[in-house]
């Protein structure tokens, strides 16, 4: 294990998504000073990922789901930049700053809680006309890009097939993002133009929608969407990907300027690339979170493949109820490998899941109990406001707004096609002219 250094230990973290930022506030909590924490990422925010289909669709402002990293953690030094190498041998992080700079940052105990980047599957044409809902600027290229399908397609100079494919959006992926990104999508475009409904189609190979989730909540968002006008289709996936739309597996080809790819994510490569022993790209832990044989690194959240001791045999899933409790657990663990209490096993019962499907619409399943309607509605958005570490009072006021008043749909041009691929390790960062490169670690 790296000795300890003679004034204060130094802790970095890695990530600020929720298994990151929860082990750096309880850091900095637990150990009041008595450590250098330092967190390293990308972006000066948190991003609350499960409310940013609500910004693609113009409900709440961009802002409304950060929550800046410096304001909320005290005590806790914010280093931007993307990590690209471990050296665990010599127990420094190396990295490359926001303007390409490199820097590295040694440590006495390491976090890793990196994430999930887009899962890619080997569909022609996919990386090129595709992009993912996994980051800040994706959204906004989504919000963007539809308006401006709607837009064009309500011109009249194109021709009544073209008007057509700008008016069809098609998702791949019923998961939660994907659904919940078409329910929002199709209420979106309603907004934009009642006159002439668009068409969304939402794509996934299971036999039904939300295959992860208890059946009665798939069967929720299935009615909903359905009755909505949204095509859902289970059973089918893209078969190929082109200018001109998609060619789907049963042979139907969709004539689309729009292909949102929501089937899933898979860590982060970069814990592949340490040489450890991984689960399906998944760094291998124990209970307490440390990684075997390393005990002065710690791994959490999507990246981490952890025992899950209420299902023995099995590692939890990767969802952000698990990441945020697996940070303050290893968080936790680290302080007392210091000598700050005692170590304990990551354990957690799921408490339920929430989806919002748009308007009073949702389906949730608080502790085991399956509700629909305006009561789902309530529990999500409640459990929301519970869950944001910051700008509660901002989201429920754009909540309000969006209730009382018509949507705004304008293009703010911030964001194109060519800054947002799918193939990046880096989702949280579009990519600027004359900037580096967003990194694209492949498997």
């Amino acid at each position: 294990m790296t000795t300890r250094t003679p004034d204060r230990p130094r802790i970095v973290v890695v990530g600020a998504g929720f298994a990151g930022y929860q082990a750096a506030r309880t850091l900095s909590r637990r150990l009041r000073g008595r450590a250098r924490i330092t967190l390293l990422n990308p972006t000066d925010y948190f991003l609350y990922l499960p409310l940013l289909p609500q910004v693609s669709a113009g409900i709440l402002e961009p802002r409304r789901v950060t929550v800046s990293l410096t304001g909320t953690l005290p005590g806790v030094r914010l280093v931007l930049g993307e990590a690209g190498r471990v050296d665990l041998d010599t127990s420094t992080v190396y990295y490359t700053g926001p303007e390409g700079v490199p820097g590295e940052l040694a440590y006495d105990r390491l976090i890793l809680a990196v994430g999930s980047v887009n899962k890619l599957l080997p569909v022609p044409g996919v990386t090129e006309h595709a992009h993912g809902f996994r980051g800040m600027p994706e959204a906004l290229y989504l919000r963007d890009h539809v308006t401006r399908q709607m837009e064009l397609a309500a011109q009249g100079t194109d021709t009544p097939q073209e008007r057509a494919a700008r008016r069809t959006f098609v998702v791949v992926g019923g998961g939660y993002t994907g659904t919940e990104v078409a329910a929002h999508g199709k209420l979106f475009t309603d907004a934009l133009d009642r006159r002439e409904p668009a068409r969304w189609i939402l794509l996934d190979i299971a036999d039904r929608l939300l295959p992860e989730l208890d059946r009665r909540l798939s069967t929720t968002a299935d009615r909903v969407l359905r009755r909505r006008g949204v095509d859902v289709r289970t059973g089918t996936s893209v078969k190929e990907a082109t200018d001109d739309g998609v060619l789907l597996d049963d042979g139907e080809f969709v004539p689309t300027r729009t292909l949102i790819w929501c089937v899933g994510v898979r860590p982060d490569p970069l814990v592949s690339e340490l040489g450890l022993s991984v689960e399906r790209g998944r760094l291998l832990v124990e209970p307490q979170l440390n990684v075997p044989g390393r005990p002065e690194v710690f791994a959490c959240g999507d990246a981490a493949a952890v025992p899950d001791l209420t299902r023995p045999g099995e590692f939890t899933p990767m969802t952000a109820q698990h990441a945020s409790r697996q940070g303050r657990t290893a968080a936790l663990n680290v302080a007392a490998s210091l000598g700050y209490g005692t170590q304990q096993p990551y354990k957690h019962h799921d408490l339920g899941f929430v989806v919002d499907l748009g308007g009073v619409q949702a389906a949730a399943n608080p502790l085991g109990v399956p509700l629909s309607g305006l009561a789902a509605g309530a529990v999500t958005r409640g459990y929301h406001l519970a869950a944001m570490p910051g700008n509660r009072v901002r989201v429920a006021a754009d909540w309000l707004l969006d209730a009382v008043l018509p949507r705004q749909g304008v293009q703010l041009g911030l964001v194109r096609s060519w800054s947002v691929p799918l193939d990046t390790a880096t989702p949280e960062q579009a990519r600027i002219p004359g900037g580096p490169a967003p990194a694209t670690r492949k498997d």
